[in-house]
Order: C-alpha cells, then structure tokens, then sequence
C-alpha cells in the first residue's frame, strides 16, 4: 500500500496501520531528513503520549511512556546489536519505531518469525510517500 500525504496528513496513515491495536516492530527506512522521527512524533502522540520525540541516534533507543521504545540503528552493526540484546529488546511487548530499518533486518525478523511492519518514506515534493508493507 502507498500513501502520499503531507505532514499534516499523517493521521491518515495512522488510521490505515490501526496503530493502537497493532502493537509490534516498525521498520522505518528511507534517506536523510526523510521524515522517520517526524513520523515517530505522530505516532507517540497518537498512542496519547505527551512527550519529546527526538531521534536516538546516539543513545540508539529512548523509551517514551510504558510500552514505547525508538531506536536509531543508522550505521550500528547488527551483529553488535544482537550480541548487546536487541532482539529480545524487540520481544517486550509494545511499539518498537526503528529507524533505519533496512532488508537485512527484515529478513532476520521473518526468519525468527517476529511479524513486523516496514514503511519506506521517500520524498515527492513537498509531501512523502509512505509505502507500506505488513509482514
């Protein structure tokens, strides 16, 4: 599915993933200032929290509220990653937004059987077209 939408209207992509009864892995990609924290911004709100969104590209995951984890994984090897507990991060229950969510993740993912959602944001003028896939 795709969705070309600006900024203001990404409450209709929210609605489309159902994302307060989708819990789980979200798999965000695309190129620099693409829009994936803009998008994790709307997301928490979404959820009803009321705080900071900022990316974790050096801290590599934030929490936010009880159930909400953010990771930037921009440049992280995933084997380091695996080895420091990430995948079990990725069992907890709630939403996981992992910026820079690539392939070889998403394969490592369905090898284990842990279903996830992947958007891929790509610039068209002034809005983004999110194309998404649910796996």
């Amino acid at each position: 599915m795709e969705l070309v939408l600006a900024q203001n209207e990404i409450p209709q992509l929210l609605k489309v993933l159902e994302l307060s009864k989708n819990r789980g892995i979200y798999l965000l990609s695309g190129n620099l200032a693409s829009g994936k924290t803009t998008l994790v911004k709307a997301m928490v709100e979404a959820l009803g929290v009321e705080e900071n969104v900022t990316s974790p590209t050096y801290l590599t995951a934030l929490e936010y509220g009880e159930s909400i984890y953010h990771y930037d994984i921009y440049q992280k090897d995933l084997n380091t990653l695996f080895a420091l507990g990430f995948l079990e991060e990725l069992e907890k229950e709630g939403w996981h937004f992992i910026e820079w969510g690539d392939e070889n993740l998403a394969k490592i993912l369905k090898n284990i059987g842990l279903p996830f959602w992947h958007i891929l944001i790509t610039q068209e003028g002034n809005k983004r077209k999110y194309s998404i896939r649910g796996i």
